[in-house]
């Protein structure tokens, strides 16, 4: 038995950068982890893999269509094999990565699945632990859909999507989400005629309305098809495949999908069973999450991040989350801007955004202006054949400060971190306009949106 500082359950994004950040302020702490490596979802599952086959597959695309126009000629072979083997080559190196880093930092893995075992207490195993801070990062798990049961041999959920053993004929993939569509793309690219079905009547809820037209055009155009307005009852599986029954939300004929494997994305569901919360009398609110204010749960020493409590389920808001209850607890000023949580679509092209969208802003009477830029009038963006999509930036009508800014295009995810910046500064959409930025590249299409905010920009 042994006396901590703080007790993490859970080793995923959350947790483990709590636990690092822990460890950097002096605090003695444990981890705890059932799973045979650390890293949780992100790393073992989820964003880590899926990210090595969407860019060994986008690889395996550009090398079958767009080569030969770049006057490279090769016959690309798919090693389907090889591909999975070094997409779990690239887990191994980051999970160990993650332990090296508990070791560095002087923070203790309990190996096994904890319980809050009362006030200050966090059983593992047979061990009881004191803790004087317990801290829940259990993270999320796939959400089931009623009359269709996982099997992961043809019913897949996203864990059982990363390692299909054949590319297949047909895919049908339920929920037009971010996971759904990621890796509907890795099988897409890989020769699958993927079919998206949907409940709402639209992809990509939460992200700006005309972007996600824009980025349904986009994967249409790329081969992938769209049933929005639909439902799914039910699902039989056999031996060589899987029959789906589909009929739309309004009412109407049902429909019979056939394919070779389903892919169950419908979203995710925070991970709180058997976590003892009843013994510290925490109780959970009406979608099974763990209420929080500013970290704290309604029990005293017992905090909560990431997708297990409220808010978006990403990789980097659970992290922010992690830092800011570790300050919390060291008698700093922890704190999360949850307006500039950004979010990503690994697609290509890329999606990303950050802030408010149009909707959002409409909704709550918000003045703002627009400004948009296309990557067609890019310069890199055009010498490198990457001309679809676009940037828009939203300011405030009064003040001009940024209030959200999506990007559909090229490296999406790596420059949607300039406006995350800009938005941390309060900054106008002018500090962004009259920002130097490098020529040629794609990084100029966000200053042309700036620019565009007044009605200067200067390419289009």
């Amino acid at each position: 038995m042994a006396q901590y500082d703080v007790v993490i359950i859970g080793a995923g994004p959350g947790g483990y950068n709590c636990a690092i950040r822990c460890g950097q302020l002096g605090l003695k702490t444990a981890i705890v982890e059932g799973g045979p490596t650390l890293g949780g979802t992100c790393l073992n599952v989820g964003c880590m893999p899926s990210k090595a086959l969407l860019h060994a597959s986008e690889m395996f695309e550009q090398a079958s269509k767009e080569f030969a126009h770049l006057g490279i000629e090769v016959t690309p072979k798919l090693n389907l094999k090889q591909m999975l083997a070094q997409k779990a080559e690239s887990v191994t190196a980051l999970t160990k990565g993650v332990e090296f880093l508990m070791k560095k930092n002087k923070v203790d893995w309990l190996k096994g699945w904890g319980v809050i075992a009362g006030p200050g207490k966090v059983r593992v195993g047979d061990e009881t632990h004191d803790a004087k801070n317990i801290i829940i990062a259990t993270g999320s798990e796939p959400t089931p859909l009623p009359g269709v049961t996982v099997d992961n041999k043809r019913v897949l959920d996203s864990t059982g999507a990363l390692s299909i053993p054949e590319v297949p004929k047909s895919m049908v993939v339920i929920g037009a989400g971010i996971i759904g569509l990621e890796l509907g793309s890795v099988w897409r690219r890989l020769g699958a005629e993927v079919t998206v079905v949907e409940f709402l009547p639209r992809i990509t809820p939460g992200m700006d309305e005309e972007v996600a037209k824009t980025f349904q055009r986009t994967l249409t155009k790329q081969g992938m098809s769209f049933k929005l307005g639909s439902k799914v009852t039910g699902a039989k599986a056999s031996a060589k495949g899987v029959e789906v029954t589909v009929e739309p939300v309004a009412g109407g004929a049902v429909e019979t999908l056939k394919a070779d494997y389903v892919l169950v994305a419908i979203g995710r569901r925070p991970y709180t069973n058997g976590l003892g919360l009843e013994s510290v009398g925490i109780a959970l609110d009406k979608r099974g999450f763990v209420p929080n204010d500013h970290g704290k749960t309604t029990a005293a020493g017992v905090w909560v991040v990431g997708d297990a409590t409220t808010g978006v389920m990403l990789a980097h808001k659970a992290e922010e989350e992690g830092v800011a209850v570790a300050e919390l607890i060291a008698g700093k000023a922890g704190h999360v801007n949850y307006g500039v949580i950004p979010s990503v679509v690994y697609s290509s092209p890329e999606v990303a955004w950050v802030g408010k969208t149009e909707d959002d802003l409409k909704v709550e009477g918000v003045a703002y202006k627009a400004g948009k830029f296309p990557f067609s009038a890019n310069s890199r963006a055009k010498i490198n054949h990457e001309t679809e999509g676009f940037v828009k930036i939203l300011a405030d009508a009064k003040t001009d400060r940024i209030l959200g800014a999506h990007i559909i295009g090229p490296q999406a995810s790596e420059m949607i971190g300039e406006y995350c910046v800009a938005m941390e500064f309060s900054a106008a959409s002018e500090d962004i306009a009259r920002t130097c930025h490098p020529h040629p590249t794609r990084s100029e299409a966000l200053r042309q949106a700036a620019m565009a905010v007044e009605g200067w920009a200067m390419q289009a």
